[in-house]
């Protein structure tokens, strides 16, 4: 089997629990973000040792979540791109694409160019999507959206993959026809939530999962449940779990952690802690969604590469 690309490498093969960060950072509410604040964040980020910059797939403008937010985001894809052009090592991910409302050859034809043009930076995330509207918008049935994500990702993972028995699915359905020139490296595709999938076909079919935060005795049984279906299903092979979390950065260092809705407030020194709880629970990645407030996200940023970051950083993978 061929081997992965730099992204799997750098994000969930370290032997050390491996950090990324949400985008956009900065954005505000309803509102679009500001490009070169962005791209700044960015460059800062790579030049901390981040892991990887992820983000979001939403097809539609629609309201959702306690605050009824409207997720106004350009598209993943080429959002991605400039951060590519802009960062030399930080990888680069969806979390996740919408892999009912995406035909899986377009799908493919992003994944494979983002991950050319970012020198194998790129990982696929894809999950089921979770706003009724945008289905009907896009003329899908959302009851239909369980059987729609398996029967796109087999041609996508067809299309994707560096190997000739995976590509047959491909070849049949093209007529024989590529989308892109063959990639000699894999790019890692994940399943973001549930994707209303058993965690056994996801432990079969996937390179790792992504998950959401909950209260540490949960997720290590979630861990645990994780680690049964690999060994029932992908006969023990190690794949990564990804966890995300929503943080509030206080200034004061010292503050203790308080629960909020997916993550946590807390000061720094708390979140060293729990980090480190979850890396030996075994999460391989967390993805941390800043919170909006009145810190600037440069300094957020500047406090968790220098006082967080350098305690979980492996030894870096060479370009």
């Amino acid at each position: 089997m061929a081997s992965f690309n730099l992204a799997y490498d750098r994000v969930l093969a370290p032997s050390r629990l491996s950090l990324g960060l949400m985008t956009p950072l900065a954005r505000q509410l309803g509102t679009m973000a500001d490009p070169a604040l962005e791209r700044l964040a960015a460059i800062r980020a790579d030049d901390h040792g981040f892991a990887a910059l992820w983000t979001r797939d939403v097809p539609l403008m629609v309201p959702q979540g306690t605050e009824l937010e409207t997720a106004a985001l350009d598209d993943p894809f080429v959002w991605l791109a400039t951060f590519a052009a802009a960062t030399k090592r930080v990888a680069l991910g969806t979390a996740a694409a919408v892999l009912p409302l995406r035909h899986p050859l377009h799908l493919a034809k992003s994944a494979l160019s983002l991950d050319r043009l970012s020198g194998g930076r790129f990982i696929l995330g894809v999950g089921s999507g979770d706003r009724e509207a945008e289905f009907a918008a896009f003329g899908q049935e959302a009851a239909q959206r369980e059987a729609l994500f398996r029967k796109h990702w087999a041609l996508l993972r067809a299309a994707l993959s560096p190997e000739a028995v995976e590509r047959r699915l491909l070849l049949d359905a093209t007529g024989g026809y590529d989308v892109a020139a063959v990639t000699a490296k894999r790019i890692p595709m994940l399943v973001v939530g549930s994707a209303r999938q058993t965690l056994q076909w996801i432990a079969r079919n996937a390179d790792g999962w992504a998950s959401y935060h909950r209260d540490e005795a949960r997720q290590q049984g979630r861990i645990g449940l994780w680690q049964s279906a690999l060994a029932e299903r992908a006969e023990s092979q190690q794949k990564p779990f990804v966890q995300s979390l929503h943080l509030d950065l206080l200034e004061d260092a010292d503050a203790p952690a308080q629960p909020i809705e997916l993550g946590m407030r807390t000061g720094r020194k708390a979140l060293v802690g729990y980090l480190a709880r979850l890396e030996a629970m075994g999460v391989r990645h967390v993805l941390l969604h800043l919170a909006r407030g009145p810190r600037s996200v440069l300094d957020i940023i500047d406090e968790l590469g220098l006082d967080v970051l350098p305690s979980f950083l492996s030894k870096p993978v060479a370009a």
